[in-house]
């Protein structure tokens, strides 16, 4: 019992009381502290001569000096090698938040604040050969830290994803290093939990506000401690940093998320993202998404940067994917869309399937999709409930074919991305998609054919009518078009809205590009200023698109979208758009809640419903549960009525992680709401761009004064080019 003894007497200021803080689904033997010790240690008999209510907050277990801010009576341990030099902390505030996320922490308990030391110096030493996985940089010079091997467990219920993600690292240098990474999950998963295991030491990351936990973090990393953080660059692009591994230890990242499935047509679709795409930035911007070869980090002048391996490198990272679905219907068909796959069908309504040993190179999204039996999928709402309150979650799906009037005239507007990025076999597919849809094009039709890069160009100075003499025109100006350049997407947003609407026709933009820029929020807010009353139709061309920015693009164009994976042929999903476009959309939806006491429900506006597809809306309640609540909107030939069951099912603890996940999002559309995204996050546990986990083993410093950095490599995306998109 000595050592645990030893160890209740010292919590880690880094991680302050919070790393107490225990997730609600955790059980007794599991449950992990920031500073490395179990709940159960926590508890232990305090040492002789210790209050038991005076536990102190420090990175070390010495016991000598002064300079401590402290709250409670006793006398604790104390540690002359840490003083304090943040009086301003603000204790109150910090132990309210601990005990709303139900904290061990007590109002006796003492904090101690550390100085900031100066940075530890880099050291030279050799260059290696890449891994592609964590790299270390030492002096100038780039230093592989081998990414063994990425496990994903997935288990699908309904269209409600939990999946749990595990990188395992292994440190063979003979010293120290701190490694930073970047990686992607899904835009819209919410991440609640994070683990880092060094040898035999287990640190659970504890959600605070990002400036604070990357004080924590550098407090902790200046002064030899092991200590993690975890960032959110975008909603789909996280960094995480690991400082002080020591050599030859393992390291295990452990990360948990909840995100919904996208249905689109009778399919229910799975992604796992697995490289971060290249990004193009404006110039003059430092917020973006930088790109460097490897060994030239830091050239991109962006605040964050993905190094990339050159041609022929190969790293010894691999991945293995496993999704277990229990669709609660019987699944009809399954198909992966990327990579080759076992399956395994234990019963009617479950499917396995898991990633091909021969098929685990991470260049590419995983895409699993099935469908389910019967020819509607039935609308229902979800509920969960625990000492939070209420929450639900709706799927609001479409019927089939709510409205087969003739199609109106449009306008159809074509914009087709040809930066470098692009070149090869998505401008090669994204060529395809539009020659299809302009031999789709009827009579009363209009067109414009836009293609941009730094610039934009357009076939003609304002739309033609859908003659076959145009028609032929346009393929030609097609063919002729190459793939070169930067991204300056915000040229072909402009080219596509600013010309004046013909009123006699609806206007259809479809925009085919990979996304891959690093100012989405410049476009998206440029969207929505020169929408009017056209629609955007969102295609994703390419293996790793940024589909944070194309299913935004969407959402906010009121349109849809769709991915054109290498292997898809585009002329039958151009076809599909086509044949959406030609039944009116469920526009005005409203919804009576018939007495179902709700609040908070995101989206704030209901967007339209495309045939096919259907929307999620997710909110609070109070109360009784309803049976049902009855939707309207309009079809186009009028009012169209539907009654939604309400399910109270098994207790579900995604809904209130997802709700809070959609609250952030409709909160981040507004640049003022950054106190309001700060409170939901912390209250809930997730990432965002204003929060942060962080994690620190005070149980002791790690051997050695030398510091290294550490940029990562990774392969680009299949299917792009590495010369068009990367700057040796």
């Amino acid at each position: 019992m000595s050592n645990l003894h030893a160890i209740a007497a010292v919590v880690a200021v880094a991680c302050l009381a919070a790393c107490t803080q225990t997730p609600k689904n955790a059980t007794h033997q599991d449950v992990t502290i920031g500073i490395g010790i179990s709940a159960r240690a926590w508890n232990a008999p305090v040492p002789p001569g210790t209050a038991r209510g005076d536990r102190s907050a420090s990175f070390g277990a010495e016991r000598a000096g002064s300079g401590r801010y402290s709250h409670g009576a006793g006398t604790p341990p104390r540690n002359d090698l840490y003083r304090a030099a943040h009086s301003s902390f603000d204790l109150s505030a910090e132990r309210s938040s601990f005990s709303q996320a139900g904290s061990f922490y007590s109002s006796s308990e003492e904090l101690w604040i550390i100085s900031r030391p100066t940075r530890i110096a880099r050291v030279e030493d050799d260059q290696y050969p890449g891994t592609g996985g964590m790299v270390t940089r030492r002096g100038e010079k780039e230093i592989p830290l081998p990414l063994r091997h990425t496990d994903v467990k997935a288990k699908v219920t309904g269209y409600i994803a939990t999946v749990e993600v595990t990188q395992q690292f292994h440190n063979p240098y003979d010293s120290k290093i701190e490694a930073v990474y970047v990686f992607p999950l899904p835009e819209n998963s919410a991440v609640n939990e994070f683990v880092m295991m060094i040898g035999a030491r287990q640190i659970r990351g504890i959600i605070r506000e990002r400036e604070e936990a990357e004080k924590i973090y550098e407090e902790a990393r200046s002064q030899g401690y092991t200590a993690s953080l975890m960032t959110q660059e975008r909603p789909n692009i996280f960094t995480q940093s690991v400082a002080n591994i020591e050599p030859g230890k393992q390291i295990d990242v452990n990360i948990k998320y909840y995100n919904t499935l996208a249905y689109m047509d009778g399919w229910f679709e799975f992604v796992f993202p697995m490289v971060v795409g290249p990004r193009f930035n404006p110039a003059g911007s430092t917020q973006g998404v930088g790109v460097a070869a490897r060994g030239e980090d830091g050239n991109s002048g962006q605040a964050t940067e993905v190094s990339y391996l050159r041609p022929g490198d190969r790293n010894g990272h691999d991945i293995a994917v496993r999704v277990e679905v229990a669709a609660g219907v019987n699944i009809e068909e399954f198909a992966s869309m990327t990579h080759r796959v076992d399956t395994e069908r234990p019963s009617p309504d479950r499917l396995v399937a898991t990633l091909k040993r021969s098929d685990r190179v991470p260049n590419r999204d995983f895409v699993l999709r099935y469908r389910v039996t019967g020819e509607e999928i039935k609308s229902g709402i979800l509920t969960h409930s625990d000492e939070r309150g209420g929450f639900f979650t709706m799927m609001l799906y479409p019927p089939r074919n709510f409205g087969a009037m003739p199609r109106q005239a449009m306008e159809m507007v074509f914009v087709l991305d040809c930066s470098g990025s692009m070149n090869g076999r998505p401008l090669a597919q994204a060529k395809e998609a539009v020659r299809a849809g302009l031999k789709l094009l009827q009579p009363n039709d209009s067109f414009q054919l836009i293609n941009f890069s730094m610039s934009a160009a357009q076939l003609g100075s304002r739309p033609l009518e859908a003659t076959r003499e145009n028609i032929r025109k346009a393929l030609r100006y097609l063919d002729e078009l190459n793939a070169e350049g930067g991204t300056m997407m915000i040229e072909g947003i402009k080219g596509a809205l600013d010309f004046p609407h013909d009123s006699r026709r609806l206007r259809f933009v479809c925009f085919l590009t990979d996304g891959y820029i690093g100012n989405e929020t410049e476009i998206l807010d440029t969207i929505e200023k020169k929408l009017g009353g056209a629609r955007i139709f969102s295609f994703g061309v390419g293996s790793s698109v940024n589909r944070y920015l194309m299913d935004g693009m969407a959402r906010v164009g009121r349109g849809a979208v769709a991915y054109l994976l290498p292997q898809t042929d585009a002329a039958p999903l151009m076809r599909d758009f086509f044949e959406r476009i030609s039944h009116p959309a469920l526009t005005d939806v409203k919804i009576d809640w018939a007495g179902f006491e709700v609040s908070d429900v995101y989206p704030k506006r209901f967007p339209d419903v495309f045939s096919g597809r259907p929307i999620l809306i997710t909110g609070r309640y109070k109360g009784d549960l309803p049976s049902g609540v009855r939707i309207t909107a309009n079809n186009g030939e009028g009012k169209l009525q539907m009654t939604v069951p309400v399910y109270e099912g098994a207790a579900n603890p995604a809904l209130a992680s997802i709700w809070a996940r959609q609250k952030i999002a409709e909160l981040s559309l507004a640049r003022s709401r950054e106190r309001e995204i700060k409170k939901t996050a912390l209250d809930y546990s997730l990432l965002s761009q204003f929060t942060a986990f962080v994690a620190v083993d005070s149980s002791r410093r790690t051997r050695g004064a030398e510091g290294t950095t550490v940029p990562m490599a990774v392969p680009v995306p299949k299917g792009v080019k590495y010369e068009t998109t990367v700057s040796d």
